[in-house]
């Protein structure tokens, strides 16, 4: 059996970017807490036939590559930027190139960055109802993050990153239980 992986797709299209940085962060902290192989990808990943793709088989290689790592990572972890008071258009169509069963019970841990706090409920009011309707087991806790929560670029907040840890926890527990079923299955 190949190595468990966690993969993180973080929904920015600019470098360097908090997004992408704390959703590494918490992939690294999943892989390392689960001995697991980690990656981390974001729009800029997925290549320049994203915008003009309607199905799958449009991206090139590139982005049909991004795309297998999301569908087969054993725990995702997605992030977005908010623009506007939801994620990012090219981080939604990304997601639309999906088979709806894709990602049926799949344990996804939902993380958002923001200017500010008038933004938080976008991963209880955008992003988990994208993952409910791919049917995908999204984590109880999300984790939101402002402007002020980083320094640099790095995730400095004390509060975010204990909500990030709990997280991370919850993402052991879905793996051990998905484990548990897989072993039963075999």
């Amino acid at each position: 059996m190949p190595n468990p992986t966690v993969v993180g797709f973080s929904g920015n299209f600019t470098r360097p970017s908090k997004t992408r940085g704390f959703v590494e962060h918490v992939v690294r902290d999943i892989a390392v807490r689960n001995n697991l192989s980690a990656s981390t990808y974001d729009i800029e990943d997925v290549g320049a036939s994203l915008g003009s793709a309607k199905w799958a088989r449009d991206l090139d290689q590139q982005g049909r590559d991004v795309l297998d790592k999301v569908v087969n990572a054993d725990v995702l972890v997605v992030g977005s930027p908010t623009y506007k008071g939801s994620y990012t258009g090219l981080f939604k169509h990304f997601f639309d190139l999906l088979d709806p069963s894709a990602l049926r019970g799949k344990p996804v841990l939902l993380l958002a960055t923001g200017g500010g706090e008038r933004h938080a409920l976008i991963v209880e009011h955008q992003l988990r109802p994208l993952f409910g309707f791919f049917e995908a087991l999204a984590l109880p806790t999300g984790v939101y993050a402002t402007d002020k929560d980083f320094a640099d670029g790095v995730l400095v907040s004390e509060a975010i990153r204990k909500r990030a840890a709990q997280a991370v926890e919850e993402a052991g527990y879905a793996l051990l239980r998905a484990g548990g079923q897989r072993v039963a299955a075999e």
